[in-house]
């Protein structure tokens, strides 16, 4: 039981990592203009997605232990404006938001996983706690990714499986001593892919 519990701790900060790293790869193919660009007037911006993540959190993982996820300082509704934010300040926001997760799921122990931590004054056990912020920010990072291919267009690079490719992908894994992590390993099989097809376009 004890190897399943960290199991769980483990997994979950890859999982973590994982969003993190789709959600930037996809930001970074996004110009400035883009970035800030919601699509409808009901709709958030790639920047306000990721200033709301950052916010989100730094509130829910600052002090996790010990104190209300839901911090008193934060603005949540200042996190959907982003009139007078740049990408570098929304970046740093964001990142200091993914440092003070990093930073907590280091610290917690198998014994933790049993312990009630609290959000807007719910009750709930670390392991839903974790659940739960794993699902949030998930969902926004698939937002993020949706809105940077739709911006993209036939010039997105895809970050994962690229389309007619999964008989391809299967035989990458066969062939793959470590499989790790599946998100990683279909990130890498795409950039594997776009450097062939790039070479064989100058061919």
């Amino acid at each position: 039981m004890k190897q399943i519990l960290q199991n769980f701790l483990d997994e979950s900060a890859d999982a973590f990592s994982s969003y993190k790293k789709l959600a930037e790869k996809a930001m970074k193919q996004v110009s400035d203009e883009e970035f800030f660009r919601a699509i409808d007037h009901e709709s958030n911006s790639i920047a306000t997605i990721a200033k709301h993540i950052g916010g989100n959190l730094r509130s829910r993982w600052t002090n996790f232990l010990t104190s209300d996820g839901e911090k008193p300082d934060r603005n949540r509704d200042s996190e959907f404006i982003a009139e007078d934010d740049t990408r570098e300040s929304l970046m740093s926001f964001w990142e200091n938001g993914w440092n003070a997760l990093f930073e907590t799921l280091q610290t917690l122990t198998i014994e933790d996983l049993g312990k009630a931590v609290y959000i807007r004054g719910e009750d709930l056990t670390v392991v839903k706690a974790i659940v739960r912020a794993l699902a949030h920010t998930a969902s926004h990072v698939g937002q993020i990714t949706f809105l940077a291919k739709h911006f993209r267009a036939s010039e997105w690079q895809t970050l994962s499986v690229p389309k007619n490719k999964s008989a391809e992908f299967n035989a990458y894994l066969d062939k793959k001593e470590e499989k790790g992590n599946y998100l990683e390993a279909a990130r890498e099989f795409a950039e594997k892919d776009l450097k062939v097809e790039k070479s064989g376009r100058r061919e």
